[in-house]
């Protein structure tokens, strides 16, 4: 019997799709509060802002990356030749490591998310609550098992709610609002100090969570047709559209509530939707949100499932990991477990437990380990290596590492402590099991060379 391969049958529309899905999820309906409430001021724009800026420079290093390297797993591959023969093991090994724990953290987030939502149409006590995130779980785990090229369709119908809530958002506020009025505002009782920089790196975190996604296509990197040109435009295309819709959103909102609603509120698109037009069409806009939320959930495990498997194919995490569907052609036993773990995340947790968690969690590892292991490999290899090129490199890689680990000192003591105590965990599972396996733990003596060749 021949080795199973994942076939690349992923579009440019479809990965575009899949980006987008995942970076509007439950997030900015959720987090507009959050910000407003941080900065207090018309100037809480400029969170959205910090955080568009934030995945354009970092998505420079995953286009890099990920055009370089187009195999499942994304960060897995990336860290593994970043570092190479010494120490690419090891930050390959946390990478997967932190993603057993934060992946169905950020999966049952947004379930929790969607079953907190709903109860603007349908209240709900906390037990029926965690019911509705439990359903949401199983129900994409449903739907991801099958074939990817029905899984990109799926995505693009999924991907339609997305512009058609954002749409009515904006064109609300040209028909009822003054919808110039916060721009021309948004400077009113700013004052540029520590203060204000501090409260902006706060803020910026919730506003950071809504932009997370926009690499997603990384993790599907050996699905994804002519993916070194794909790769990075479909990571561009998503975060220009969703930074201009995430803009409007706010500026639209912002035109007809007054601050304070919106500092107050906990369903603040729904409320806008209710001055404008009327208690049923609040109702249609939530169900358009929770659909909105619901396509979010579902590309992010898409993306994640995938993670598992190429550790495991690579001989780094537990075999059973790299089993494809024997019809299928999927990861079916990795998308299995994480679900599995999701769901039992989505019945323990609250919405706000997670989100500073999630990305505590992830900057060390993925996003700063990442982008030193970039420039490492720029060292190594030198700039024509690369299928993609980023401008003024290395300008962006080291703005993206200053920038993130900001955003790891604003997230406050606690999570930069539990995401220190799970890097130690890992390292120390890392020795053993090294030691168990009669292996060398910081130097792969069976690396050989990085990758040249990628299947096309």
């Amino acid at each position: 019997m021949s080795e199973q391969h994942l076939s690349r049958k992923i579009s440019l529309l479809q990965a575009t799709a899949i980006n987008m899905i995942d970076m509007v999820g439950i997030g900015p309906f959720v987090v507009i509060s959050l910000i407003a409430q941080t900065l207090n001021g018309p100037y809480f724009l400029y969170a959205w802002i910090a955080g568009a800026f934030l995945s354009v420079v970092d998505g420079m290093a995953w286009s890099e990356l990920g055009a370089t390297f187009p195999l499942a797993g994304g960060s897995y591959n990336f860290l593994k030749e970043g570092f190479g023969k010494k120490g690419g093991k090891l930050m390959s090994f946390l990478f997967v490591w932190q993603t057993m724990i934060q992946a169905p953290l950020v999966i049952a987030s947004a379930a929790i998310g969607f079953a907190q939502y709903l109860t603007y149409i349908v209240p709900l006590n906390t037990i029926e609550s965690k019911m509705v995130s439990g359903a949401v779980v199983l129900l994409i785990v449903f739907l991801l098992y099958r074939k990817i090229e029905t899984i990109g369709k799926i995505s693009v119908m999924l991907w339609i709610g997305v512009f058609v809530i954002m749409g009515w958002i904006i064109i609300g506020a040209f028909m009822h609002g003054n919808f110039l009025a916060p721009i021309k505002h948004i400077n009113d009782g700013l004052h540029f100090n520590w203060t204000f920089v501090s409260a902006l790196g706060f803020a910026s975190v919730k506003s950071v969570y809504s932009y997370l996604g926009y690499y997603n296509v990384c993790h599907l990197g050996g699905e994804i047709i002519n993916p070194e040109k794909n790769i990075p435009r479909s990571m561009f295309i998503s975060i220009a559209a969703i930074c201009f819709l995430y803009l409007m959103m706010n500026i639209s909102v912002a035109s007809v509530l007054p601050l304070h609603t919106i500092e107050k509120s906990n369903f603040v698109v729904s409320e806008y939707i209710h001055v404008i037009a009327g208690p049923t069409a609040a109702i249609i806009a939530t169900g358009i949100i929770l659909w909105v939320a619901f396509a979010s959930v579902f590309s992010a495990t898409l993306g994640y499932s995938r993670i598992p498997y190429a550790a495991a194919k690579d001989g780094a995490f537990f075999s059973v990991f790299a089993k494809l569907h024997p019809t299928k052609n999927f990861p079916y036993i990795s998308l299995l477990i994480l679900g599995a773990v999701a769901f039992v995340f989505s019945l323990l947790f609250r919405l706000s437990e997670v989100i500073t968690a999630i990305l505590a969690m992830r900057i060390l590892v993925q996003f700063v380990g990442q982008s030193i292991g970039l420039l490492l490999l720029h060292k190594r290899k030198g700039k024509s290596f690369f299928k993609w090129r980023m401008p003024l490199f290395p300008i962006p890689v080291i703005l993206a590492i200053c920038l993130w680990l900001y955003i790891f000192y604003s997230t406050d003591v606690k999570m930069m402590l539990i995401a220190g105590i799970i890097i130690l965990a890992g390292i120390i599972t890392y020795v053993i099991k090294s030691k168990y396996r009669n292996q060398p733990p910081f130097i792969d003596n069976n690396w050989e060379k990085e990758i040249d060749e990628i299947e096309p």
